[in-house]
């Protein structure tokens, strides 16, 4: 027992020097929050209380992808993670204090908010007690696959959230980092092929719409790639897209690929994939019953989607292929 409590008390010693040496840093010089001190805070957690650190993880890149704002230095005051728990839920919707961090009075109105670096309060803004009241919620429902994504759901109320957040955790849990930075151009250099920003163009076929995307024209069967990392959600028959595919990426963003002859033999619906991987060929099909060809010159129409939390829009991939083509060469 002695060796435990030694052990938990070394933990939370080891996290405070982390987060000082942090808060000295973020003072002399801002900068962005670390991986690695992100990832320590994980394992932390995973050593602590049995929630594996890719399911922290996740939740925590979840919760950095909806922000309407990106912080371009540290989180505020001095957060190290982007995890936000409604006051309403961390102190309790009847508490009159909002930002209560008193432990016994937050377990009064059915708060959910700890203290989980043993400073005497469960404060909201607190990384420690964030992620260790999170944890928390989340082992009351086991600590099985299925039990997390139930826990999510409890907490969170929304399927997308959830598919999303187990999406994120499988590609941390088979890359086994935070980075996935790198990006490829949709089309490899070695093909021809052109391009302009027709975002936003009126489109007739099917009633009055925009063009939410970039239409890259190339030759049949030209391969198209990944454009990033990421989960395949959508693959098949689209009337409007014709055979398409389309994937999550890891800042919550889909990617929709139309227009294809064909797809990379044996990809399915959850494949994980990466920049620069073959996932479809360039092709014309669409505006019509499945199997429709033709209508249009060869091309491939790429779309970019933004989750925001409550719904899903479009915005202009043409700025990042334009990067990710200047990358590329």
């Amino acid at each position: 027992m002695r060796f435990l409590l030694h052990v938990l008390l070394s933990s939370c010693l080891g996290l405070s020097v982390l987060f000082t040496a942090s808060a000295a840093t973020a003072a002399s010089e801002p900068a962005p929050p670390s991986p690695q001190l992100r990832m320590s805070l994980y394992m932390q957690m995973e050593s602590l209380y049995g929630i594996p650190w890719n399911y922290l993880a996740a939740i925590d890149q979840y919760e950095r992808s909806i922000k309407k704002k990106k912080p371009k230095t540290q989180p505020p005051s001095g957060r190290v993670t982007d995890i936000t728990i409604p006051p309403s839920l961390w102190s309790g919707s009847f508490n009159p204090e909002e930002d209560d961090t008193d432990e016994a009075s937050i377990g009064f109105f059915d708060g959910i908010g700890v203290d989980g670096s043993s400073d005497g309060k469960a404060d909201q803004t607190d990384d420690l007690d964030v992620l260790t009241t999170i944890t928390k919620f989340l082992s009351r429902y086991g600590f099985s696959h299925e039990d997390f994504r139930i826990g999510l759901w409890k907490y969170y109320k929304r399927d997308r959230a959830v598919q999303t957040i187990d999406q994120f955790a499988r590609v941390y849990a088979k890359y086994q980092t935070l980075d996935f930075d790198r990006h490829a151009f949709p089309i490899p250099k070695r093909y021809e092929y052109s391009y302009n920003d027709t975002w936003g163009q009126a489109r007739g076929w099917g009633g009055r719409r925009i063009h939410e995307g970039t239409d890259i024209f190339a030759d049949y069967s030209t391969p198209v790639l990944s454009t990033s990392y990421g989960v395949i959600e959508m693959l098949g028959w689209n009337r409007y897209g014709g055979w398409r595919i389309g994937f999550r990426d890891m800042n919550n963003v889909y990617h929709y690929y139309a227009h294809l002859s064909s797809f990379r033999k044996g990809l399915k619906i959850g494949d994980i994939v990466e920049p620069g991987q073959v996932i479809g060929y360039v092709g014309s099909s669409g505006y019509g019953k499945p199997g429709t060809s033709g209508k249009f010159p060869p091309h491939l129409h790429y779309g970019m989607y933004k989750d925001t939390g409550n719904n899903e829009w479009s915005f202009d991939p043409y700025p990042y292929l334009k990067r990710w083509e200047r990358l590329q060469k």
